[in-house]
């Protein structure tokens, strides 16, 4: 006869306990299933709020800059890379988030720049017209697609890869200069060798739509609480803006300032994307400084998704602060 006493019953219980625990890993014991990663990243899109204007940040990927040639021509490349490795960051690319901004300000829905619209040859680019359909944004819906400047991450997008519209009811504004400067054919042929494929991308882009294209001096109120200003140096016409709603603000950096790892951080640094480089770091750390002194919110083309955030003053450079996501509007 077999008597249970409180001993044998807890040394019982163990004893299924590690059976039950064990028993998975037993020699021939079936095994379920594991779930099929999804291989691809959620829907990129963010949103935020300027007094009662309703900020949309769509994300279309991401350009990896190789190092080949430098992106900053003016420091060698253990500099940039020791840069990069500081930041937690890959030491061979300096990566480009492309961030695009949908402003929707209770009258009027404004697209500031369109992607890349899937012809940049990187394939970790264009996904811009996906994150807009996931993001609700009918873009047949938008009212003015006003684009900062005509470098192909900006404006590809106006179209599809098959050559449809992609925004066919919006008033399409450019910059004056960037115009006058693009669209010149006497600029064209006397070019260096690398802006040639850049001239003839904007006569891809614009050509169908020279008649109808709006053009405006930066300075211009683009649209109500959108007010456009010279930001020159990246590209000739390069322009960037503030958005006000109430006593709220924000500053649209667009390309003034690329990667903040690098540029915030050491804006003495040239750039290879700006056509005019010295005019680029003036015009950076004129951006850099206002954005500090002022404690501006401020979105940025090339931070990482969403690229809202503020900068700080720090030593010789400054310091991106990225703001806290929150799923409250």
């Amino acid at each position: 006869m077999t008597v249970l006493t409180r001993r044998s019953m807890l040394t019982g219980a163990a004893t299924a306990t590690a059976a039950t625990t064990l028993a998975p890993f037993a020699l021939n014991a079936p095994t379920s299933a594991s779930a099929p990663v999804a291989g691809k990243q959620a829907p990129g899109f963010y949103r935020y709020k300027v007094g009662e204007y309703e900020i949309t940040i769509v994300n279309d990927g991401v350009w990896l800059r190789s190092l080949d040639p430098l992106p900053t021509p003016n420091i060698p490349i253990a500099d940039l890379q020791k840069v990069l490795a500081d930041s937690f960051l890959p030491t061979t690319a300096v990566p480009y988030p492309f961030n695009l901004t949908i402003i929707n300000t209770g009258s009027k829905l404004i697209a500031i720049d369109v992607g890349t619209g899937g012809r940049f040859s990187p394939t970790t680019a264009g996904t811009y017209l996906d994150n807009l359909t996931a993001a609700g944004v009918d873009p047949s819906k938008v009212d003015a697609v006003v684009i900062s400047h005509f470098h192909p991450d900006h404006i590809n997008g106006i179209w599809t890869k098959d050559d449809k519209a992609v925004f066919p009811n919006a008033e399409i504004m450019v910059p004056e200069p960037e115009w006058a400067f693009w669209m010149d054919d006497a600029k064209a042929t006397s070019a260096p060798e690398g802006l040639k494929p850049n001239f003839a991308n904007c006569k891809r882009v614009f050509g169908p739509l020279a008649s109808k294209v709006t053009r405006y001096q930066p300075g211009k109120e683009v649209a109500p609480g959108i007010t456009s200003f010279a930001a020159y140096g990246h590209t000739p016409g390069h322009t960037a803006y503030t958005v006000t709603s109430g006593s709220a603000a924000l500053l649209m950096i667009v390309d003034s300032v690329a990667n903040p790892a690098v540029f915030a951080r050491n804006p003495d640094w040239q750039h290879a994307s700006d056509v005019d480089r010295n005019m680029g770091i003036e015009t950076r750390k004129r951006m850099l400084d206002r954005a500090a002194t002022d404690k501006s919110l401020i979105q940025a083309m090339h931070f990482p998704f969403p690229g809202a955030g503020h900068i700080v003053k720090d030593g010789n450079g400054y310091r991106f602060v990225p703001v806290s996501w929150t799923h409250l509007l």
